[in-house]
């Protein structure tokens, strides 16, 4: 229901804004509505159709890690946590291990593989969901630490820096950490307010203990290491950790003596089904955010926080930085392609450019997380889902430009 007050929104606001704006004197403000409409449908299609290779073999793959026994090997691992996270779910239940693939895939900076981890996920959570069309509370939990975006390696926007000439490209990975750590307990607070989970819980603080421990870890490992460094290791770690659990699934189906091969096809079949149940979910959405920017309603929104924030007598540095803010929840490439805009017109060691790559690294595309991902399985009562990831993601971004302030300020 959520999601479609907020797409009939898009279409309200963004008429009457080009009204306003026809009467100014722009008379080609429907025509940029109207082509950036159709473009947006076409490309939703083809970004769900390009899923298609993806969705195949991942879904293979966890095939043979469901039916080789690798997938419960993990559900085991991280049983005692997620039971209490997911309280709806079996223990030892295969999409715990499912879940955990997607959240490793996330955090290594591994995009590609993490959204159909992710929808083979949510495929396992419907199957357990009692009311098919509305989001049970495991679904919800995993929705929103998903979009909640907690990222290790940020390896994509220290490449971007480093090609618009940072002296430094690696000086964000320590902002985009605390950031994105702060979005994420947000987003692992508020569905447990909503859940009514204890987070104290002693097993939860173990847990969430030994990961500020990894964290923490990875964080002084990092530190130590020259910008050249941090990007190759970041970039062969994440790829080898990969590469090496899908070896790991053949391995064991094999030595149970399971028929990788007929297990790979199944799966792929599976893979198919959901890349094309996404199209309608997704064009819906992409078509909703694209008549919104190309109305201007963006830069219109921007100008009034900018003068808002100069009113009250708040340092406005980082006010050109909002449009990727304002951008991300609704669309990675275009919130990516402001933040390169940005750093090629101001350079990347300018504050602005910064506070955006940090904004960038911390936050997630929230409503096309929620459309692909309740699309895949035909959700359509998202219930508590989008205002906790919306409240998290907001929290990313206050944290983001707190930080960039501490570091770079």
């Amino acid at each position: 229901m959520a999601l479609n007050y907020i797409w009939v929104s898009f279409f309200l606001i963004t008429f009457l804004v080009a009204i306003i704006k026809l009467i100014g004197g722009d008379t080609e403000v429907f025509q940029n509505v109207v082509n950036s409409l159709f473009e947006s449908a076409a490309n939703g299609a083809t970004i769900s159709l390009g899923l298609i290779g993806m969705m195949t073999f991942a879904l293979g793959i966890m095939k043979i890690g469901e039916k080789g026994g690798m997938i419960n090997i993990f559900a085991k691992a991280v049983g005692p946590f997620f039971n209490r996270l997911f309280p709806e779910i079996p223990k030892n239940h295969p999409a715990l291990g499912s879940v955990l693939m997607n959240f490793s895939a996330n955090a290594l900076g591994l995009d590609n593989a993490a959204t159909p981890l992710g929808l083979k996920a949510m495929k396992e959570l419907q199957e357990l969901n009692p009311q098919k069309d509305t989001a049970s509370n495991a679904q919800i939990m995993f929705i929103v630490l998903n979009a909640s975006s907690l990222t290790l390696l940020p390896i994509s926007i220290m490449a971007y820096r480093q090609e618009a000439g940072a002296a430094q490209p690696s000086d964000i990975f320590l902002p985009i950490l605390i950031a994105t750590f702060f979005s994420t307990l947000a987003a692992l607070i508020m569905v447990a307010i909503y859940q009514k989970i204890n987070l104290f819980n002693k097993t939860i603080l173990i847990y969430l203990g030994g990961l500020l421990v990894l964290v923490g870890s990875a964080l002084y490992y990092f530190s130590t290491l020259a910008p050249e460094e941090i990007d190759v290791i970041s970039r062969v770690f994440g790829n080898l950790v990969l590469f090496s659990i899908f070896v790991s699934f053949i391995a064991l189906a094999v030595f149970k003596r399971i028929n990788v091969y007929d297990a790979f096809i199944e799966g792929a079949k599976e893979g198919f089904e959901v890349a094309v149940k996404i199209i309608p979910y997704l064009v819906a959405i992409l078509v909703g955010i694209a008549v919104f920017r190309a109305s201007g309603t963006m830069d219109y929104l921007v100008d009034g926080i900018s003068a808002l924030v100069s009113f009250v007598g708040i340092d406005t540095s980082f006010v050109e930085a909002l449009p990727v803010a304002f951008m991300k929840p609704l669309s990675g490439s275009g919130a990516r392609g402001l933040m390169v805009e940005l750093m090629a017109t101001r350079g990347a060691d300018d504050f602005a450019a910064r506070v955006a790559c940090v904004i960038q690294g911390s936050t997630e595309t929230t409503f096309y997380v929620l459309a692909v991902y309740f699309g895949s399985v035909a959700i359509k009562k998202t219930r508590h889902a989008l205002p906790c990831a919306l409240i998290a993601e907001f929290i990313g971004i206050i944290a983001a430009i707190i930080v960039a302030y501490i570091f770079f300020g």
